[in-house]
């Protein structure tokens, strides 16, 4: 598709209304000029678009390091669209739920993709609990985990989910195995322009766990391999000009599917053992209710010594026999302290931090 200083699909709508790019345009001025906080947000990104300008500025969520600013193609961001567009076979005139911040490149994204694939959107304000009833249908729509949860109830009045932002933990995914709704886990960031690929975590029958082990795959035109530290390398010119190298490990099951293990910078060199902090984090989710994470403690003996660390109030010694007593984890996966933290420090979007978290404890 050929960028143009309109790129909107004359079948797109906005909260049930058509608009030519002269209304859009008025529309999103008095967004910018009368409108809430949400309202500006969105207001001041439909101007973006419909300016001739090739870019547009989108700020990283912080959560892998410090937050900046980067400046995206629009064509990339077309291209993107395109491809979210084959990948989950949306069509124009496709309804689709828009309950995420305009903050961020998630929100920009799903606003672009009804732009560009003639798509009608209702936007909604940001929250929590996006979806109270089950009245209207959809046919696609993108959540953070906690909205999904929040949801669950009526989350079969959309047709297709995909989930991203945040950790998608197995006890939220043991939920939603009996739901109609196609819900999908994402894998991407602000420089891939959202995901790059997807895999769907319900519809497994019941006692089946593979859905659990399925790998992402990726969107057409994507292309992955590994470095030498078993990290994803994303070559995807469409979306873009340079090649991604990330700090995720992953292991690739063909030439357009991988899991992924972790992060590089998470691993934990105990004693000479790398532990995956993910995986051991994966495990414990069905055990713990409160927020939580597992990191190194630097340790006279081991270097690094595994330390779980819990958001709020619980009994260090009942969590460890917990843990202990189950059995889902290996004898040096198994935290050989408990830490409690009253709140953790998150980036604006709500991700823990977990680094400058770790700074709260000391030494």
């Amino acid at each position: 598709m050929k960028l143009n200083s309109v790129n909107v699909h004359p079948d797109f709508a906005l909260n049930g209304l058509s608009y030519t790019e002269t209304d859009l345009t008025e529309l999103a001025y008095s967004y910018v000029k009368e409108g809430s906080e949400f309202e500006k947000k969105l207001g001041d990104f439909l101007l973006d678009w419909l300016q001739p300008s090739h870019e547009i500025g989108v700020q990283t969520s912080g959560s892998t390091g410090t937050p900046k600013r980067i400046s995206i193609l629009k064509e990339h961001m077309v291209n993107s669209a395109m491809a979210t567009g084959d990948f989950f076979a949306l069509k124009p005139k496709d309804t689709v739920l828009h309950c995420l911040p305009m903050t961020y490149i998630a929100g920009k994204m799903l606003m672009v993709r009804a732009l560009v694939l003639g798509l009608h959107i209702d936007v909604i304000e940001p929250k929590s609990s996006p979806l109270t009833s089950d009245e209207k249908k959809y046919s696609f729509s993108a959540m953070v985990p906690l909205q999904l949860r929040k949801s669950i109830n009526f989350i079969d009045s959309i047709e297709k989910l995909i989930v991203g932002g945040a950790p998608f933990s197995q006890d939220l995914k043991n939920l939603v195995q009996d739901k109609r709704c196609q819900i999908y886990e994402t894998y991407g960031m602000t420089e891939t322009i959202t995901h790059i690929a997807a895999r769907k975590v319900n519809g497994a029958v019941q006692g089946d766990s593979r859905l659990s082990a399925l790998p992402f795959k990726v969107l057409p035109k994507v292309k992955i391999s590994t470095d030498q530290r078993n990290c994803l390398v994303i070559d995807a010119p469409h979306i873009s000009e340079e090649t991604v190298y990330t700090n995720d490990i992953v292991e690739l099951t063909s030439t357009s599917e991988f899991l992924w293990l972790g992060r590089h910078d998470n691993v934990i060199n105990s004693g000479g053992i790398k532990l995956i902090p993910e995986q051991i984090e994966s495990a414990l989710s069905a055990l713990i209710d409160n927020r939580f994470f597992v990191a190194g403690k630097p340790d006279k003996k081991l270097g690094e010594k595994l330390v779980l660390i819990v958001e709020g109030k619980l009994n260090r010694e009942e969590v460890l026999m917990k843990i202990r007593r189950s059995g889902i984890l290996g004898n040096y996966q198994i935290p050989k302290e408990v830490i409690m933290v009253a709140k953790f420090k998150e980036t604006k979007n709500g991700k823990i931090m977990r680094n400058e978290t770790v700074k709260l404890l000391g030494n």
